[in-house]
């Protein structure tokens, strides 16, 4: 009798166990429960929140997205009065993203309220203890890249052909202006690239960081390009060439993405207005109505005004020697005394003043007299000082050998 029990008990067991594995979801009693994932963003950990992702629309404003969530006037009156000076509710740009962050209760009150300034730059109101308000950035990451390229047709279509940022094509054409014409480049023409790309969170692509060097073959001629900081007081970055020369000339240009030449300076020119024939002491560049006029030079802004005849106009004395005007401006976008550098934008495309359509008239002054830009040997921009050439020669050594290393896809390295 023992031992039949005995084998009755051993049986049970067996199967009892048999079943277990072939039953999966027979769990033991106490089951393994994985805690959520911690997830961090503009500082706060979200898990303590209920999160409200959206964007501005037409018709909102700040007080009306914060009511809709539950917070009364008064207290709205009172955050935009602590915020203003930092976060101006009334400047929020239809189309930007923005996120609430409520508290988890049957009241769900806002403790924050995040507005994304660009793609890496936010502003948080935060609402929790005290109203406070800061500017923040998105945590980015700079990743270092080597390519090239083989012009077939335009630069811009030979940069996305390779698989590139658009953006690239534009750090290129501000890089080269003064040296390359991209409307006459040659097929076969080349070029080698080392950049920098920026990534938030080591995966959203945010950018062009910066090119720290480039060589473009024209016509076979190799034209270097090497970023350096010459003025170590301001921070910025201009462009030099293998023998430390500046890329940059002084004067741009042109002061705008224009359309067409419309008129050139002449001594002799059949007003479209006042219908007589007088000087035309400027060049006339057509474009679309609010494109941004920039400064063709460094300087400072000695008017910035209204005449009959001039309409909405701006002008720059550059130094002793060069003063420049922008002429029939729809807006002006700086102040008398203020400073600019070259390219800073200074006003909009309009037809103030005599003129006939939207278009910037462009006078040029040397020494006090009114002058034919295209007809001047204009200077070249600032060169790098003695003291920092032998640390110019060494900092583009290194770069100079990693664009020879780089290979071109369908021809043998340069």
């Amino acid at each position: 009798m023992k031992r039949f029990s005995y084998l009755l008990m051993l049986m049970i067991v067996i199967t009892a166990c048999n079943n277990k594995e072939e039953n999966p979801e027979i769990a033991d009693n106490i089951s393994e429960v994985k805690a959520p994932a911690i997830i961090k963003e503009y500082g706060f950990v979200l898990n303590d929140y209920e999160v409200v992702r959206d964007t501005i629309r037409s018709g909102d404003s700040f007080g009306l997205l914060l009511g809709t969530h539950g917070v009364d006037p008064n207290k709205i009156f009172e955050i935009v009065n602590k915020v203003k000076d930092t976060f101006n509710p009334r400047k929020i740009v239809i189309g930007k993203p923005y996120t609430i962050l409520k508290e988890r209760d049957s009241a769900q009150t806002p403790k924050a309220f995040i507005y994304e300034n660009d793609i890496i730059n936010y502003t948080v109101v935060d609402l929790r203890d005290s109203i406070s308000v800061y500017t923040a950035k998105k945590p980015v990451t700079v990743t270092k890249k080597s390519v090239s390229g083989i012009i077939n047709s335009s630069l811009t279509e030979s940069i996305q052909d390779a698989g590139l940022s658009y953006l690239i094509s534009h750090e290129m054409s501000n890089i080269y202006q003064w040296s390359i014409d991209f409307f006459r480049l040659q097929k076969g023409d080349r070029f080698k690239l080392v950049y920098n790309e920026r990534y938030i969170n080591d995966t959203i692509y945010a950018g062009i960081e910066n090119i720290e060097a480039a060589v473009f073959f024209h016509q076979e001629k190799p034209y270097y390009a090497f970023s350096f900081m010459a003025d170590s007081v301001s921070g910025s970055r201009d462009y030099y060439d293998e023998k430390a020369r500046p890329l940059q000339s002084f004067f741009l240009k042109a002061p705008l993405d224009y359309k067409r030449i419309s008129s050139r300076f002449s001594p002799r020119r059949f007003h479209p207005v006042q219908k007589r024939w007088k000087a035309h002491k400027g060049t006339d560049y057509a474009a679309n109505h609010g494109t941004p006029i920039w400064s063709t030079a460094n300087g400072v802004v000695i008017a910035s005004s209204y005449t009959a005849g001039n309409g909405n106009y701006v002008k720059i004395k550059h130094n002793d020697i060069y003063t420049t005007q922008y002429l029939h401006m729809s807006k002006r976008a700086v102040k008398q005394g203020q400073r600019v550098k070259q390219g800073d934008i200074i006003g909009y495309v309009g037809s103030t003043g005599l003129a006939t359509g939207p278009h910037v008239c462009y006078r040029f002054w040397k020494n006090g007299v009114q002058v034919d830009p295209f007809r001047q040997n204009l200077p070249a921009a600032e060169p790098i000082e003695d003291k920092y050439i032998p640390s110019y020669f060494a900092a583009i050594e290194p770069l100079k050998d990693e664009l020879n290393k780089i290979q071109f896809q369908d021809k043998e390295p340069i």
